[in-house]
């Protein structure tokens, strides 16, 4: 883990990722997984853990069903827009190590979340950081974080269909509602890069602050929004004017989702291992103001919104835990242990 923090750290700037152990009752995660026995009607919810597992949450009972275990760090984990594939990245165990006379190259790995069954392993490139689909069905992309591109996956075949060089340090993205842009924080500058997927091609960089590590796009496409860790900051874009305005939240910002509406964004404080956050913090995108900060675990990284709005979870990266907080009294009714250093989540739509 240690080794894993120290180069990430020199290669990315300052944010932490850290890479131990797995977690509780397992299904190997190499296409020998043993089907479920859980109810075919639930509706699910799934932690990357860096520790080399993926938690599968029943939203229903609220309650880990199983733990996938994958040789490697799980970092980032994401459902299909109609919710029958699950996607995450896994970085391999040399490659976690760091033994760089070993060119390992990084896996997106594709599942079926209620067969529990393996669909397709993808090489991608070195480092992979996060996943995600187009809403239109057609691509996945991963970000590679130490070769500065993007993987474009078809989303049928699984087949890759293309590299896009990006800025330095890719690390989170989320695409448009429309499926037409892809936004890229590159986390070794200062900068978003904008994919243009109709062309699959770069079309231009957007300077938003230090240190970005992961971006949200509001459903219109009006409105970006950044995480900016070394600045402790969530950057607010005007994509049309080109204004970018900074509303300060916890200490090491991690992700950020915005919720169903496009009315609040949820920011995740992770902080560092020796100095941990515990909190989310709700800003109003439209005042531009912080309306509640949410206490949480320790080392909050991931944050999701139901699709209602009733809820958010928060994975928290130093004790292994999932918070699920009541948005309307802005506070945690339920904490759940989970796999090893939770990462990455999403929710089924």
């Amino acid at each position: 883990m240690k080794k894993y923090l120290a180069l990430f750290l020199t290669s990315i700037l300052i944010f932490s990722l850290f890479l131990v152990g797995c977690g509780n009752k397992t299904n190997k995660g190499n296409g020998k997984t043993e089907v479920s026995k859980s109810n075919q009607g639930d509706r699910y919810l799934f932690t990357a853990n860096e520790g080399g597992s993926i938690s599968k949450i029943s939203l229903n009972e609220q309650k880990v069903l199983s733990n996938f275990k994958f040789d490697g760090a799980v970092h980032n984990i994401q459902v299909s827009p109609d919710g029958k594939v699950v996607a995450a990245t896994v970085v391999p165990e040399m490659m976690h190590g760091h033994d760089k006379s070993m060119d390992m190259k990084g896996k997106a790995i594709f599942f079926d979340p209620y067969k529990d069954k393996m669909i397709k392993e993808v090489e991608v490139g070195n480092h992979p950081a996060h996943i995600v689909f187009t809403e239109n069905g057609k691509y996945v992309l991963v970000t590679n974080n130490e070769d500065n591109t993007v993987s474009v996956i078809d989303a049928k075949n699984y087949a890759m269909v293309k590299t896009i060089p990006t800025g330095k340090g890719p690390h989170g993205l989320r695409i448009s509602k429309d499926s037409q842009f892809a936004y890229v924080a590159n986390m070794g500058e200062d900068t978003v890069s904008v994919l243009n997927l109709q062309i699959l091609k770069e079309e231009k960089k957007i300077k938003v602050g230090e240190t970005p590590v992961t971006t949200g796009i509001t459903t219109d496409g009006k409105t970006l929004v950044v995480t900016l860790n070394k600045e402790n900051a969530l950057a607010i874009v005007n994509l049309a004017s080109g204004k970018v305005d900074k509303v300060k939240v916890g200490n090491g910002p991690a992700q950020v989702y915005i919720g169903t509406g496009d009315q609040f964004a949820y920011v995740a404080n992770q902080g560092t291992e020796d100095a941990p956050s515990h909190s989310i913090t709700k800003v109003d995108l439209k005042s531009l103001q912080v309306v509640a900060t949410i206490e949480t675990g320790k080392g909050s990284h991931g944050v999701v919104t139901s699709p209602d709005n009733k809820f958010t979870y928060a994975t928290n990266m130093f004790d292994d835990t999932l918070n699920v907080i009541d948005n309307s009294q802005n506070k945690v009714i339920k904490t759940i242990n989970v796999g090893k250093t939770p990462n990455g989540i999403s929710i089924m739509p």
